[in-house]
């Protein structure tokens, strides 16, 4: 499996969630067995020698592969969720979306001092759901933070607001309209 063959297995959604947005669908790419490990081991590979103990998935799109990862990692696997889903203690961050504002919660006891962390989600835009999610866990005291999307959308540049991230990797590069 080849990168070129795991984009021509995602499909666009024109007009989604709002009029003018294309859409990357990556449940085409999920149903295909070899996408799907493909996803995975090169998310292995990136990090299998950076010693994360934890890693992170966003809602909800970033719970399908983060926890295979940290399976192969060894690592334990942590959600990061929208209020009212997690039933213990959190600790939360509001930030600033393109269509209003959102909130996302960790649990407090989740991760401390001693972690790396990766946090994985499955599409980089402008950044802002990652960026608070990153400004969550810094704020936590984590080792380091390592970043990770399956796709970017290349001409958003998302990245410029992952600075407080100790890296930040994407599997695959789309252009926007592509």
């Amino acid at each position: 499996m080849t990168a070129q063959e795991v984009i021509r297995n995602i499909r666009n959604v024109p007009d989604f969630p709002v009029k003018g947005i294309q859409f990357k669908d990556i449940t085409t790419a999920l149903q295909n067995p070899d996408c799907l490990k493909w996803f995975r081991d090169q998310m292995v590979d990136l990090y299998s020698s950076k010693g994360v103990t934890k890693v992170l998935g966003i809602e909800s799109r970033g719970f399908i592969i983060a926890p295979a990862v940290a399976m192969e990692l060894n690592a334990g696997f942590v959600p990061i969720r929208k209020p009212g889903k997690l039933p213990a203690e959190t600790v939360e961050i509001s930030y600033d979306k393109e269509y209003g504002k959102d909130t996302i919660q960790i649990h407090r006891d989740a991760i401390g001092p001693e972690d790396t962390v990766l946090i994985h989600d499955d599409l980089l835009a402008t950044g802002g759901t990652m960026a608070a999610a990153i400004a969550l866990v810094r704020k936590m005291g984590v080792k380091k933070v390592y970043v990770n999307f399956l796709i970017e959308l290349e001409g958003l540049n998302g990245r410029a607001v992952l600075n407080e991230a100790d890296e930040v990797t994407t599997l695959l590069g789309i252009e926007v309209n592509e």
